[in-house]
C-alpha cells in the first residue's frame, strides 16, 4: 500500500501541535476506490464542504479534490481516508487567526466482509452507549468518534456485524458505522439526523435513488416500537453498500423486495 500523504507529499509524521489530535478539530471522509477512481466522490466533497462551513474552517476544496484524485490513482483498489484538521495551534481552544488547515490522506486495503452479510443479512447488537444530542455537529463526519469507539467495544462475538445506536432520549439514530433504514408498508423510513448522527454518503445516495424510482421515503423520529412494526430493515455505508438486517434481540425480519431492489441499484454505484 502506498505511503500516506500530508499536505500533498508522502509523509507519516504529524505535528504534536495539530488541533485534530488535541481537540478532534476536523473532519474526515472514507472513500472506496475502484480502478483508481474514488467512488461517490462528489457526495463526499459536498459533505466535506458542509462540514467545513459548519466548523468555520477555510478549506481549499479544488486542491483537496486534485490531491484525492491523484492519491486514488496510486491506490487503484482499496479505501482512501481523507482527514482535514484545522492545523497546528497553541494551548487553548481558540484557534490562531493564521492557522492553516492540514490535509492527510491514508490508504488501506478494501475490507473483506462475509458474503453472507449482503446475501442473508446480519444481526444488530443493542448498544448501551447513547449518542449525545448536539444539533451544531449533527450530520457531520467530524473527528470526535469516541461514542462509536465505546459502542463498538461492547461486542466481540461474530454473531453481530453491527450495533444499533440510540440517542439519550431513546430515539433510533444509526448503526455504529452505518446508517439505518426501515421499510413499512412500502414506505422507506430513516431516522432524522438533525440532533445527532452522521449523514452518510450512501444514505444520501439512497434517498435520491428512492425518489428516482418512485419509492416513498421519509426521514423522521423513530424508536424501538417502529422497529417492531417494520417489514424490512437494512443498514448501509459507502464501502460495503447495503446489508439486510435479519435480527435484533428478539426481532427478526426477512430480506425483503425493497432491500433487494436497492441492493441491485447500489451495486451499480459501487461496482460490487
Amino acid at each position: 500500500m502506498i505511503p500516506s500523504w500530508i499536505d500533498g507529499v508522502p509523509a507519516d509524521a504529524l505535528s504534536v501541535k495539530d488541533r485534530g489530535l488535541a481537540y478532534g478539530d476536523g473532519l474526515f471522509e472514507t472513500v472506496l476506490v475502484k480502478a483508481g477512481q474514488p467512488l461517490l466522490f462528489e457526495r463526499h466533497l459536498e459533505r466535506l464542504a458542509r462540514g467545513s462551513k459548519r466548523l468555520v474552517m477555510a478549506l481549499d476544496l479544488p486542491l483537496i479534490e486534485r490531491e484525492c484524485k491523484a492519491f486514488a490513482a496510486q491506490v487503484n483498489e482499496g479505501v482512501m481516508k481523507l482527514i482535514v484538521t484545522r492545523g497546528d495551534g497553541q494551548r487553548g481552544y481558540a484557534p490562531t487567526a493564521d492557522v492553516q488547515p492540514r490535509r492527510v490522506l491514508q490508504a488501506s486495503p478494501s475490507p473483506v466482509y462475509p458474503a453472507a452479510n449482503a446475501e442473508q443479512g446480519i444481526r444488530l447488537f443493542p448498544c448501551r452507549t447513547r449518542l449525545a444530542e448536539q444539533p451544531l455537529l449533527a450530520g457531520l463526519k467530524h473527528l470526535n468518534r469516541l461514542e462509536q469507539v465505546l459502542a463498538r467495544n461492547e461486542w466481540h462475538d461474530t454473531e453481530h456485524a453491527e450495533g444499533l445506536m440510540r440517542d439519550v432520549s431513546g430515539r433510533i439514530v444509526e448503526a455504529v458505522y452505518s446508517n439505518l433504514f426501515m421499510v413499512k408498508r412500502g414506505v422507506l423510513l430513516t431516522p432524522d439526523l438533525t440532533r445527532c448522527g452522521v449523514a452518510g454518503v450512501m444514505r444520501a445516495a439512497l434517498l435520491d435513488l428512492a425518489e428516482q424510482n418512485n419509492l416513498p421515503v421519509r426521514a423522521l423520529d423513530l424508536d424501538l416500537s417502529d422497529l417492531q412494526k417494520a417489514d424490512e430493515v437494512f443498514v448501509c455505508n459507502s464501502v460495503y453498500g447495503i446489508w439486510p438486517v435479519r435480527g435484533f434481540e428478539q426481532l427478526n425480519w426477512p430480506v425483503g423486495p425493497v432491500t433487494r431492489k436497492l441492493q441491485h441499484l447500489v451495486r451499480g454505484l459501487l461496482d460490487i
